[in-house]
């Protein structure tokens, strides 16, 4: 299995959304912008988002998306699932027709580390990946280039 950019851009997306959600709603050509990612194709993986609860629209002038629960609660798996992405490592996709129409070699293996994959991702949630070294790291950079208002936890105590 290789994630596809579906899931990797939406996981992308999450975590700068959870980045600024404190700031008020985050504009999509915001996220296209810091991340590089087409407008359309964030629109896409955002109503798939919206559709699964894991993001609220704010229309009008200021709008946007926010998250809709907190980030300490929402799980990376979740969002893979989400815009509909399987973590699936068997090439036929769990339905055991992996060779010749019966079950391969090699199927229960694919299906475990499918299995592992997941419990990993379900293990992760986006207030865990804010808080590891290296993506505030890229956060701080991606800040000082595209300013929205984030402050890491670290510049924010008063």
């Amino acid at each position: 299995m290789r994630l596809s950019t579906k899931g990797r851009y939406a996981v992308t997306a999450m975590i700068d959304l959870a980045l600024h959600n404190d700031v008020g709603p985050v504009a999509l050509t915001d996220i296209a912008d810091t991340q590089k990612i087409s407008v359309s194709y964030l629109e896409q993986l955002f109503a798939r988002l919206r559709k699964n609860g894991l993001v609220t629209g704010m229309r009008g002038p200021g709008g946007g998306y926010r998250l809709a629960r907190a980030a300490d609660e929402i799980t990376v798996a979740e969002i893979i699932a989400a815009v509909d992405e399987q973590i699936d490592m068997t090439r036929c996709a769990g339905k055991q027709d992996c060779q010749d129409g019966e079950k391969c070699l090699t199927h229960e293996l694919w299906v475990d580390l499918s299995r592992q994959l997941y419990d990993f991702l379900h293990g992760i949630t986006l207030g865990q990946v804010l808080q590891w070294p290296a993506v505030k790291q890229v956060a701080e950079r991606q800040e000082a280039r595209h300013p929205r208002g984030f402050q890491s936890k670290s510049e924010n105590v008063a």
